[in-house]
């Protein structure tokens, strides 16, 4: 079975959005590393519609980036109900139906790990589902003070596992979530 797993850039006060705003100079050569394995190891995308439409014209336009290397041509999946299903964007598909139900039946097909790139959204639906089988946070050292968060108080409690944890040498604190053993979902 294919692993889900979603990697989000974080601010110390746990803020996702933008993370440009609050990285700085703290992206160091154990971060790109970290991300260089994750993008090894996965061979398709999930993205929700904000990160779709913001990185649809912004990746193809800067070729020359590695990470736009590498997502640009990888298998996407777009989970929206608003867009239709002439996605521009090379190898993108929207999912139509239930995301959880849709991302259980594509893990099961052959293939590297599934990535939840962005997509605050997609990441909580998957995480409240049962369906992610990792959280990695990358905590940059810094308060970015505003912006959205990954969890919000009308969250359900949900427990998690620590998996791996590691920091860098310019204070980056890298951890991997997992389920909970024994949790329903």
């Amino acid at each position: 079975m294919r692993k889900v797993t979603a990697g989000l850039f974080t601010s110390v006060d746990g803020v996702v959005q933008d993370p440009f705003r609050f990285q700085y100079d703290s992206f160091d050569d154990e971060l790109g590393a970290g991300m260089g394995a994750f993008m090894a190891a996965t061979d398709t995308v999930l993205l929700g519609r904000n990160s779709y439409q913001e990185w649809s014209t912004w990746w193809p336009a800067h070729p020359d980036d590695p990470f736009g290397q590498w997502i640009t041509p990888i298998e996407k999946y777009v989970a929206s109900t608003t867009l239709g299903d002439d996605l521009t964007w090379e190898n993108s598909t929207r999912i139509t139906g239930d995301v959880p139900t849709f991302v259980r039946e594509l893990q099961a097909r052959d293939g590297g790990d599934i990535a939840v790139c962005g997509s605050v959204t997609l990441v909580r639906s998957l995480l409240f589902a049962g369906v992610l089988d990792e959280l990695q946070l990358m905590v940059h050292p810094a308060v970015a003070g505003a912006g959205r968060k990954l969890f919000e108080p009308t969250d359900p409690p949900t427990r998690l596992r620590l998996v791996r944890s590691t920091v860098t040498s310019k204070g980056n604190v890298l951890s991997t979530y997992g389920p909970f053993a024994g949790s329903a979902g």
